[in-house]
């Protein structure tokens, strides 16, 4: 785990936040993915961070078929948030339309506190299917930028390191969570808090 300079601090007027992205707390997931509830879990107390996170999928899939582990997805939100104050959990993916299993594990997620971005899977030059959700993340992150103190981002894609340089100068808190291997330099960099995926896998990971 990598503490970068918190060189957004000087815009922020918040109390510091001094958990990390292993810290465990009681969460209650929201029921549906359109419900929005800032205090989940929460007994009201103002001191605690409120925390947004959005996943790249698609790099979460590679990152976690590259440590050989099937992920959790209840237990990966609760090691994120810890016991800060979850504003809303968005993740981002490409579909298959044809795909029934897909379909039907987002729907899953829709009903388990996720808000789900997706978009059809299309032929890229090379004629890989891919589907481009940078602008929407980029979009996400200004809008939650309003209403939390701390944003975690769960991918490694150097295509938000623009956003995130964007981000932080409205002094909001910058976690990222990521396998290194797969990770741009340029997002590490921009973090307030950098995580390595593989030093989470045994407490996201599906218990068999």
């Amino acid at each position: 785990m990598v503490n970068n300079l918190e060189h957004n601090e000087a815009a922020r007027n918040r109390k510091p936040n001094g958990s990390n992205s292993r810290t465990r707390g009681e969460l209650q997931l929201s029921p549906n993915a359109g419900a929005f509830n800032p205090y989940a879990g929460d007994d009201g107390a103002d001191s605690r961070d409120r925390i947004a996170v959005l996943i790249d999928g698609a790099n979460l899939f590679y990152a976690a078929s590259s440590l050989g582990i099937e992920v959790d997805y209840a237990r990966l939100i609760k090691t994120l948030v810890g016991d800060r104050r979850l504003l809303r959990s968005y993740f981002y993916t490409g579909v298959d339309p044809k795909n029934e299993k897909q379909r039907g594990f987002l729907l899953w997620l829709s009903r388990h506190g996720y808000r789900v971005v997706s978009k059809d899977l299309a032929p890229d030059l090379d004629g890989l299917r891919r589907a481009n959700l940078h602008v929407e993340m980029a979009v996400d992150m200004m809008r939650l930028a309003e209403h939390c103190d701390t944003i975690t981002l769960l991918s490694g894609d150097g295509h938000l390191t623009y956003a995130l340089d964007a981000l932080s100068y409205r002094g909001v808190r910058i976690e990222l969570v990521s396998l290194q291997s797969m990770t741009s330099d340029l997002l590490i960099n921009l973090a307030d808090q950098y995580t390595d995926l593989a030093e989470l896998q045994t407490s996201i990971c599906k218990k068999r």
